[in-house]
């Protein structure tokens, strides 16, 4: 009990982190009795421990994130978003290939895969989040602020892009939401997202009149055409998906006692919100969603009342961030969205998935801390760094 006085931040949030957890727990101990018996010799704690484990490792960043003081932040996304660059090019010319998408590289010396979108996506939350909040004297200017702002988002994304569509798109919306929140001339945003829409729409009608393609781009292909057909042959996961929320009904089939693990192809991590609609029903799947509606609101309320420019804008792109991720995550779960792979923060099973999920509520942690102190951190000293 007394590591309680010494963690800080808004405690509504903590109360989130530690309900979403136990959902993940349990979620996920469900959700790996197949593999357990495909891969384990039938050892269903194997995968419950080692998820516990990465959990508590969470906490520990989590903690760590909380414990610093957001304004070093700034410093900090300096150096990471320009190592970011190098690292993603890496990833897609030499990176571990996994359903032919070169998403993932091992950490030297410890011999474990992460992906480095995950890191870049913070990286570039935290930077752009910089740029704003030191370019707010001339945020309306063209070339003093536009340009300096979005030229490290359309690098991040673009190395992003060709591995994991999702998740540059994801990042992309969060900066340009970013951006609006600060203050960038609206003109600029609209004739940005203007041309992201043509684009995009260039991009899937390409998608629809070319040959059958191979690689990402086949990929793609199928996800949108499987969306759009409805043919349930082929988009046996939402079939399976859906099959797994009829039956949860109301109050569900409860713990444990889900059926269509055995049938959908990763309900531990992509379609694990099916699982905890069929096992805890429409009342377990509302409190999930909550639990993100209950982040992003005292996200918003951390942006009130934050100390400054930095802060406020730090602590909503990281927060918009994860609640956007969570909302693709369920939409795709009950067919709103085609399959796109994103996990759902905090309670999908994963490694570096929940850590850098912990280090950004860590540092929304942060920022709500500083509000608890009678003297605020001021920002004066970050614009130096």
């Amino acid at each position: 009990m007394q590591i309680l006085p010494k963690i800080k931040g808004d405690k509504v949030i903590w109360g989130v982190v530690i309900i979403l957890s136990v959902f993940s727990i349990l979620a996920v101990y469900s959700s790996t009795t197949t593999l357990a018996y495909r891969f384990k010799q039938g050892n269903t704690e194997y995968y419950l421990l080692k998820h516990l484990g990465i959990l508590v490792f969470g906490f520990v960043l989590m903690y760590a994130a909380h414990k610093i003081k957001y304004v070093y932040y700034a410093r900090i996304s300096q150096i990471a978003v320009f190592a970011s660059i190098p690292l993603l090019l890496y990833t897609l010319l030499f990176g571990a290939s996994i359903n032919e998408a070169s998403r993932w590289t091992t950490l030297p010396g410890v011999n474990v895969m992460f992906q480095p979108s995950d890191f870049a996506k913070l990286a570039l939350i935290m930077f752009v989040a910089r740029m704003l909040a030191k370019k707010q004297v001339n945020i309306k200017d063209f070339n003093a602020g536009f340009i300096p702002v979005l030229l490290p988002i359309l690098a991040i994304c673009f190395l992003i892009l060709p591995a994991n569509f999702s998740t540059a798109a994801i990042l992309f919306v969060t900066c340009v939401v970013l951006m609006f929140i600060g203050r960038v001339n609206m003109k600029y945003l609209l004739g940005m997202a203007g041309i992201g829409v043509i684009l995009l729409t260039l991009f899937i009608a390409f998608l629809y009149i070319s040959p059958k393609s191979s690689g990402r781009l086949g990929t793609w292909q199928n996800r949108i055409e499987n969306f759009s057909s409805g043919d349930s042959e082929e988009n046996y996961q939402v079939e399976q998906a859906k099959i797994a929320i009829a039956k949860g009904g109301v109050i569900g089939q409860l713990p444990g006692n889900s059926m269509q693990k055995n049938f959908l192809p990763n309900p531990f991590n992509d379609f694990i919100y099916a699982i905890i609609t069929e096992e805890y029903g429409i009342v377990g799947a509302v409190i999930v969603l909550f639990m993100y509606l209950i982040l992003l609101f005292r996200g918003i309320v951390i942006v009130a009342k934050a100390p400054g420019n930095y802060g406020a804008f730090l602590a909503i792109g990281v927060t918009f961030s994860l609640v956007f991720q969570a909302m693709i995550n369920m939409a795709v779960a009950v067919n709103l969205l085609p399959v796109t792979g994103q996990p759902l923060p905090l309670v999908s099973m994963g490694g570096t998935s929940i850590w850098f999920t912990s280090i950004a509520i860590g540092i929304i942690l942060s920022v709500s801390k500083e509000l608890e102190s009678e003297n605020p951190e001021q920002e004066g000293e970050y614009a130096a760094a």
